[in-house]
């Protein structure tokens, strides 16, 4: 949907990190892949495999939160859950070498981002909202580049719908001219809209099965806006 005309007045965008404004979600994919082909399972398939990964990692959530470090974890606990074999010292070193090697790669902007950026932060107050571990995300926004086009970095624990209220009262935000821009709609689009803001989803073809979730409607005075990619911000903002 689109808005009746661009909004001049002066916005907050709250904007989304992981696949919103850089590649993530591939490396993880690229990993599990390597990691089930590793195992090798005789019994499972593939997409069994990755069913008990997902579960796993339902579980790691909970209690490591959000990042490699948990993702690490999950991928031993589902080794030790389905391998016939023990996870011995050394099968423990390649298991994990497969979360590990996701933080080699460099952050990969997704096309036009910085442009996109510039343009919105000499019209709007950018905020950047991410979850997950407070050191390997602040790491990935100092090497993105774009810290500059942000007022401030928001880095949390879980996106819900409380979370999205304690950042509208630390930072004292109208919420009829907040908006949440993301690619997730369990974390960006329907906690936002559910906290009484704007939301913006812009989709992306690998979002994390485990953030997948029917799109809610937005019910007034709250606005959804749904884009193609991040540029076509500029034509609403």
């Amino acid at each position: 949907m689109a808005l009746p005309t661009k909004l001049n007045s002066a916005q907050t965008l709250l904007i989304d990190a992981d696949d919103t404004l850089w590649e993530n979600n591939i490396y993880f994919e690229r990993a599990i892949t390597s990691f089930i082909s590793f195992l090798n399972h005789h019994e499972y398939s593939p997409e069994q495999v990755r069913a008990v990964l997902d579960d796993v990692e339902r579980e790691c959530i909970i209690s490591h939160g959000y990042g490699l470090h948990s993702f690490a974890h999950a991928l031993a606990q589902t080794f030790e859950r389905l391998a016939v074999e023990p996870l011995t010292p050394a099968l423990h070193k390649t298991v994990a070498g497969f979360a590990h090697a996701i933080a080699e790669h460099p952050v990969e902007i997704m096309p036009e981002v910085p442009e996109t950026l510039r343009y919105l932060s000499g019209r709007h107050r950018l905020i950047l909202m991410t979850k997950g571990a407070i050191a390997e995300q602040s790491g990935k926004v100092e090497r993105s580049g774009l810290r500059e086009h942000f007022s401030a970095v928001e880095i949390v624990a879980e996106k819900n719908a409380a979370t999205y209220r304690e950042v509208v009262s630390q930072y004292a935000l109208p919420p009829d001219s907040t908006w949440m821009i993301g690619n997730s709609p369990k974390s960006d689009i329907n906690p936002a809209l559910a906290a009484g803001l704007n939301a913006v989803f812009v989709p992306h073809g690998d979002t994390w099965i485990l953030e997948h979730e029917e799109l809610v409607t937005a019910e007034a005075p709250s606005r959804l806006l749904v884009v193609e990619t991040f540029a076509n911000l500029r034509e609403h903002f």
